[in-house]
């Protein structure tokens, strides 16, 4: 896959190999699995593994998340994007927006820049129809950060024993 976004403070580019000691940083972190499940990973090999499923979405589907670095210092702060998901809603398939930070880079509007950008990409480049999000019902920020890009609430699922809340938005540029 071969896709740059930029936006004012960040650059999301393809996740690659050599990504994984920072995954492995990252979800390694309990408190960044505690609306995830709580079950961070215990070896780089889990997070090798994470990576080669976001390399086979780049190539079964041509969409999949996208490393978040800082444009001043090119550091690795999280992933975000869309994903192309099966699993979480057994029911149907659907294009949705995640967003995965290091606990460091909590809180200074990083996930929201990098959401905002994987929208416009979905609906601007991929001409996707709809976009969706989960966040569990606990997860305050993750809510507030999807409503404050306009994801629209549409209801609530259980997953693995979790009430999360569902979000919609669709492209108002195709009918």
């Amino acid at each position: 896959m071969n896709i740059k976004l930029e936006t004012k403070r960040l650059i999301l580019r393809p996740i690659n190999e050599n990504d994984a000691q920072n995954f492995y940083e990252m979800d390694s972190n309990p408190k960044v699995h505690i609306y995830l499940g709580n079950n961070p990973v215990t070896s780089i090999k889990q997070s090798k593994s994470k990576i080669e499923g976001v390399l086979q979405q780049y190539k079964d589907f041509g969409v999949g998340r996208l490393a978040m670095e800082k444009k001043d210092t090119g550091e690795f702060i999280g992933w975000s994007g869309l994903k192309f998901e099966r699993e979480l809603r057994k029911e149907f398939d659907y294009y949705d927006l995640g967003y995965r930070l290091k606990e460091k880079f909590w809180g200074n509007g990083y996930a929201t820049e990098a959401a905002i950008a994987s929208l416009d990409y979905g609906f601007n480049d991929l001409k996707l129809k709809e976009i969706c999000a989960a966040a569990d019902v606990n997860h305050i920020a993750s809510n507030t950060i999807l409503k404050k890009i306009g994801m629209q609430p549409s209801g609530t699922f259980e997953y693995e024993g979790d009430l999360c809340n569902w979000y919609i938005l669709e492209n108002t540029q195709i009918r």
